[in-house]
């Protein structure tokens, strides 16, 4: 198998036993400790074999930037010149960095909605009467239904407005603009949870404009503007450690590195001897020069994918247009297609990763359409097709062709060979180059109802396909040993 290296990657206690809150799994007894609050001993931890399976999460950005819900569409990350990115950011999630660049899109539009006296806080209100009409059964049902594994919700993003009732007080805003009025953490989890799914939980540690009010208009600056102090650093540790107590996630989702400050270790030493099933993501790394190595247990490119098949996990995360954050502004032509976001997800597992695909809700909690009818284009993909997607493991490559050109993705489940079709094949017969499989397999298609005939033509399969074909924008041959 060829595979892709990782080269290229970059002060409150735990309470005795922890707060049992609806919709939080109760936490288990104290065992002996089996991690030590430092990272040599915290790298043993292994990758849990749920997140492996998993393949396909929903992440939810949400929260006062849903309100406004603007960017100027200017692009994909990755795709748009750093030189522009930030005066011209389509984030939304990023309003309030946007609306302090002098002369940016956001801060004329804000101006010409609001008024040059309108602060961005003035949206708490606002924000606080849409979520009254929130229905967290509705929104967790709908990830159900389109085959989510596990959902990662922001709980604080870079604006350091908490979507639960934190007891730990940012000391640079008055209470009543702290946090929402509805413990939405608490409740989506509960809700999640009931439904059979995993929750993880995003937190901003290390961008917090509340604590640094300086506007990012470089890339450098991103990595500059993290706040090393210990002011801060005891703050991120005891959100952490409450999000922990309070709600049990399953994954410690950070953003954009940690202080250096911290007491990282001990709160991830801690975490995994509770839930040694939990995990955490790549984003507690410090990204400099000389910076001491953490731990992490995948990490999370965003909007790339891998060439090839890695020895370790990861997971791209996306959205479904250019923003995280709900932009009115994004229509189809900004929105990835159905077929593509299909053969994306194919892609992604075929080479060892997951893909936590975001939603934008409205302030009120609704999902829009648009991203509502892409929800349910792979939802009813995978209802047919989730064999091939779940619970599978990298073949011997990822990557394959028909003799016309048609791309093709591998994946296995012990000894079961999937071959997916990204696309609908124009003849009835078609062939798979360099794909040799036993005389007595038994091959059929997801979906269908009767094996296929194949033959050999030396190191290539010629399969013949049912006739007439349904139409979809993937198909999943199965390869299963005869006998």
């Amino acid at each position: 198998m060829k595979v892709v290296s990782e080269r290229w990657l970059p002060v409150l206690g735990l309470a005795a036993l922890a707060l049992v809150l609806p919709g939080c799994r109760k936490a288990p007894p104290p065992a002996k400790a089996a991690f030590e609050p430092n990272w040599e001993s915290i790298r043993t931890h292994r990758l849990p074999d749920w997140f492996d399976e998993a393949k396909f999460g929903i992440f939810i950005h949400w929260g006062l930037y849903s309100v406004p819900a603007w960017a100027t569409p200017v692009g994909e990350l990755g795709k748009v010149d750093w030189k522009v990115w930030f005066r011209n950011n389509p984030y939304a999630e990023w309003y309030l960095n946007s609306l302090r660049i002098a002369g940016s899109p956001t801060r004329k539009h804000h101006e010409e909605t609001y008024g040059k006296d309108f602060d961005y806080l003035d949206f708490i209100p606002r924000f606080n009467e849409a979520i009254a009409r929130w229905d967290p059964e509705a929104m967790a049902e709908v990830f159900r239904s389109v085959g989510a594994r596990y959902v990662v919700l922001t709980t604080k993003h870079h604006d350091g407005f908490t979507l639960w009732p934190s007891k730990v007080l940012n000391p640079n805003r008055p209470p009543e603009q702290q946090h929402a009025v509805r413990d939405i953490v608490g409740e989506l989890t509960q809700a999640v949870r009931a439904r059979g799914m995993r929750m993880g939980l995003y937190y901003s540690g290390g961008l917090d404009w509340s604590f640094n009010p300086q506007p990012i208009e470089t890339v450098e600056q991103v990595w500059g503007t993290i706040l090393h102090t210990p002011e801060y650093a005891r703050y991120a540790d005891a959100h952490w450690r409450e999000l922990v107590d309070r709600y049990q996630p399953d994954i410690l989702w950070n953003d954009i590195g940690y202080p250096e400050q911290g007491r990282l270790a001990e709160i991830v030493a801690d975490y995994y001897n509770r839930f040694p099933e939990g995990l955490i993501n790549d984003r507690f790394e410090i990204r400099k020069p000389g910076a001491p190595r953490r731990h992490h247990d995948f990490v999370t490119p965003e909007y790339k994918r891998m060439d090839d098949i890695t020895d370790y996990k990861w997971e791209t995360c996306r959205g479904l247009g250019f923003s995280f954050g709900y932009n009115q502004v994004e229509g189809p032509e900004h929105t990835i297609a159905e077929d593509a976001l299909i053969h994306l997800l194919v892609d992604i597992v075929s080479k060892n990763g997951n893909l936590l695909l975001n939603v934008g809700p409205k302030a009120d909690g609704s999902i829009p359409e648009i991203q509502l009818a892409r929800l349910r284009a792979l939802g009813d993909w995978l209802r047919v097709n989730g064999e091939a997607i779940f619970g599978t493991r990298p073949w011997q490559r990822a990557e394959g062709t028909t003799s016309d050109g048609m791309p093709v993705r591998f994946t296995r489940k012990g000894d079961v060979l999937y071959a997916i079709l990204l696309g609908k094949p124009r003849q009835a017969q078609v062939t798979i180059r360099s794909l040799a499989v036993s005389d007595n397999s038994r091959i059929s298609l997801l979906g269908g109802k009767q094996t296929l005939e194949f033959r050999r033509q030396g190191e290539d399969l010629t399969l013949v396909l049912p006739e007439p074909l349904w139409q979809a924008h993937a198909y999943a041959i199965k390869i299963a040993p005869g006998g």
